[in-house]
């Protein structure tokens, strides 16, 4: 090979490695909320199955808290809201290979905060053991040797395994639905879940006489959305606040949680 060719393949090379220096750069600064405004679509994970939060309404449409919080942030936006349902397990994933925008309902951990970041909190939120009246739990050493139902990869389960003794028999579902059943048919002795969730059950098991027997954890909902999207965040947290300052939270509070929203309760 001739110095002529030798030096243009090493031009061509290095071309070629600007190139892609170039689309890394791009990709580095690619921004969540231009995206968004582009395609004109904003989507977002909810859990499908969490009344009074998220769940299907008689049109089969997804209704509550959330979705109200959802819809105020996508017409803020002027885009479509898209919601899509997620789990536990795989919202996260989701989040991160941009399948969705935002996450609703994502409770903050030190873990969860290496992967995602945090917008407004937006909703009260606590995470309580819930048994039969007839079964003695008072604290976390109670748990010992009793069956507890939880919802897999949620922060009722981190909270859960974190509390629980290790002859504690924990018994993971994939939706809340299962964890409700597994508690109510008897599958399990206690399950753990929000309060949300939680009043749900007491207020319609009349025969089991469910009762809350502590609280593991006291967290409010926030806004997930993957790091280094600061203009989509500071739209996020603009949109809760607005929605604070002109009562729209609060009314969504007295009509999906069944009471007036206290600002206390979103402070971590």
């Amino acid at each position: 090979m001739t110095i002529r060719k030798t030096l243009a393949s090493i031009a061509a090379m290095l071309m070629l490695g600007t190139a892609g220096l170039g689309f890394a750069t791009q990709a580095a600064n690619a921004d969540a909320l231009a995206d968004i405004t582009k395609a004109g679509t904003i989507n977002v994970g909810v859990f499908a199955d969490f009344p009074p939060f998220s769940s299907a309404s008689a049109d089969m449409s997804l209704k509550g808290y959330d979705m109200d919080v959802a819809q105020y942030i996508a017409d803020t936006l002027k885009v479509k809201l898209n919601p899509v349902a997620v789990t536990g397990q795989n919202r996260i994933p989701y989040l991160n290979d941009h399948r969705v925008d935002l996450l609703m309902s994502v409770g903050y951990s030190k873990e969860r905060e290496q992967v995602i970041d945090f917008a407004a909190a937006y909703a009260p939120y606590y995470i309580a053991v819930i048994g039969p009246a007839a079964l003695a739990v008072k604290g976390k050493e109670d748990l010992a040797d009793k069956s507890i139902a939880v919802n897999r990869g949620t922060l009722e389960d981190t909270s859960l395994t974190e509390a629980a003794p290790a002859s504690a028999d924990i018994k993971r579902f994939d939706n809340y639905n299962s964890v409700i059943q597994a508690f109510i048919s008897g599958q399990t002795q206690l399950m753990v879940v929000g309060n949300d969730v939680g009043a749900q059950v007491l207020a319609k098991q009349d025969a089991l006489k469910p009762e809350q027997k502590f609280q593991l954890l006291t967290s409010p909902s926030h806004i997930g959305l993957n790091k280094n999207e600061d203009s989509l965040k500071k739209a996020v947290n603009d949109a809760i606040a607005k929605m604070l300052a002109d009562g729209k939270l609060d009314a969504s509070s007295q009509a999906w949680l069944k009471t007036p929203l206290n600002p206390d309760n979103l402070k971590d």
